[in-house]
């Protein structure tokens, strides 16, 4: 049975980036993936772009830009950059895998891909082990010290952990969307013609008319880094649970329905359509939001407009608290005024009850509302770098992951241009 300092689940933004901070930081890292690539939402869902991720202050009579989600996540940005495959934020998933295969394997990490979790060895308080599947069988891992960045919490959830699960009062969680990509636009004529106002107008005709079933207040789409492509984030799922395997698959089929009734509006209602052709959709449904741990702070939205500096700080962030409505119709924001930005504590990564597991990503420990910000990429790339130096320090220390020096956490954070501090 193989042994690890550390053991990541899930290979997304926060996954990639707590096995590499882990591995960097001297721990021998195991990251495990049950898809064939690194990139998470990313590659999965085609999530795209990155949403907002900087503020702007006032310094020496000067407006300056303040980047809040920096680290390894800039790292991804800058080999985004250097491949022609990141314009503003828009960027290329296909070229984000090789950027992500490079980092962890230039960090030592090895990589399990098409690993599925199906068991857990733990005792009260402890995780010992975990039993993955794949075309080699059932093979079990042990390590010293475990981080849960499947985005479901589905490690801290088989070990026993807490957990809510979307809203408060009726457990709703937002709705989930299924991407798709449209190729062929001609996008000169879209832009001369202001297609993307008739787009709507059209759009609300067809709800009006019954011609579609899609309770989305209105098309989102986005113009792709690839020429003549137009990315599509407008189905819309509510009343689903993101966590039930047959609520999922009911889902995912209703979704890929809207996608080409959505299409199909296009091209008969559209003149810059015309001659489009449906290029993708994405090979999952994307979710906003599932299980959430019960931690040893519970984040709230309180806490994000109040833009608290919590002393065991190790992200920041000021993307706008955006609630798909989980019932139908409607989005509602909340926006942080500029050059403001609210802080995560540590202790929102730490389930309750457990010694080695740490978590990060969407399924922190917070409320449905504070969720609906901290959700985005840039900074569950953050929360992934902090516990994967979380972990690194505990394994130093030989100590629980709560007991772990924070000021040592935030110090190497800090270093390596990860955390703007407090």
């Amino acid at each position: 049975m193989r042994k690890y300092h550390v053991i990541v689940l899930g290979g997304g933004f926060a996954g990639c980036a707590a096995a590499i901070a882990a591995a960097r930081n001297g721990c021998n890292t195991l990251l495990v993936e049950q898809s064939g690539y690194l990139g998470g939402a990313a590659a999965n869902c085609l999530v795209n772009p990155f949403m907002p991720y900087s503020t702007t202050v006032e310094k020496d009579g000067k407006t300056e830009t303040l980047v809040l989600s920096r680290g390894i996540f800039r790292e991804i940005c800058e080999r985004l950059e250097q491949e022609g495959a990141l314009s503003g934020h828009v960027f290329h998933e296909e070229y984000l895998k090789l950027v992500l295969d490079s980092m962890v394997m230039e960090a030592g990490v090895q990589v399990l891909f098409h690993s599925v979790l199906t068991d857990v060895i733990a005792t009260e308080n402890n995780l010992k082990g975990i039993t993955v599947i794949n075309k080699g069988g059932k093979q079990t891992f042990e390590a010293e010290y475990f981080i849960d960045c499947t985005g479901d919490a589905d490690l801290a959830v088989m070990s026993g952990c807490p957990y809510h699960l979307g809203r408060e009062q009726d457990h709703l969680c937002q709705p989930m969307t299924l991407c798709f990509r449209v190729a062929n636009v001609d996008m000169e004529e879209f832009r001369r013609n202001s297609d993307i106002e008739k787009m709507q107008a059209v759009y609300k005709s067809w709800q009006a008319a019954g011609k579609t079933k899609n309770p989305r207040e209105n098309v989102l789409i986005f113009s792709h880094i690839v020429n003549n492509v137009m990315h599509f984030n407008s189905t819309r799922i509510v009343r689903k649970n993101p966590v039930d395997a047959f609520d999922l698959s009911m889902a995912e089929m209703e979704a890929r329905r809207q996608a080409f009734e959505l299409f199909q509006m296009m091209k008969e209602e559209i003149s810059s359509f015309r001659n489009a052709q449906f290029l993708i959709s994405a090979p999952w449904i994307g979710v906003r939001e599932s299980r959430m741990i019960d931690g040893e702070h519970l984040l709230t939205a309180e806490e994000l407009k109040a833009c608290t500096r919590f002393e065991d700080a190790i992200a920041a962030g000021n993307y706008d608290i955006d609630i798909h409505n989980p019932e139908g119709s409607g989005t509602s924001h909340y926006y942080f005024p500029a050059g403001q930005y609210y802080t995560i504590p540590y202790r929102s990564l730490l389930p309750k009850g457990m010694q080695n597991l740490l978590v990060a990503g969407r399924c922190i420990s917070s409320t449905h509302e504070a969720q609906a910000s901290y959700r985005i990429m840039p900074i569950v790339c953050c929360l992934g770098e902090a516990a994967g130096v979380g972990a690194a320090v505990a394994h130093r220390q030989h100590s629980a992951v709560r007991d772990a020096d924070i000021r040592e956490i935030q110090r190497i954070l800090v270093e390596n241009g990860a955390f703007i501090g407090i």
